[in-house]
């Protein structure tokens, strides 16, 4: 009769264990998605900024040019 509830024990045990080893490995999955959405959303903020600034530099260059032909005349 002993070694019949410690199977019965041993096997729901091991169940809980999965169930427990599943969770926290979720959770660590939920982490890294969540990392990596905000490693993304970081990137595309940097690259709007940088085309930005790439649209103000190419004005500017623009309006120098332009200064520049006018004085030549």
């Amino acid at each position: 009769m002993c070694c019949g509830v410690f199977r019965v024990f041993g096997g729901v045990g091991a169940i809980v264990a999965l169930i427990l080893l599943v969770v926290a490995l979720l959770k660590q999955l939920i982490t890294l998605v969540g990392f990596l959405l905000a490693l993304v959303k970081v990137a595309i903020i940097v690259v709007f900024v940088a085309l930005l600034v790439m649209i103000v530099l190419a004005i500017l260059r623009d309006r120098r040019r332009r200064r520049d032909d006018l004085k030549d005349l």
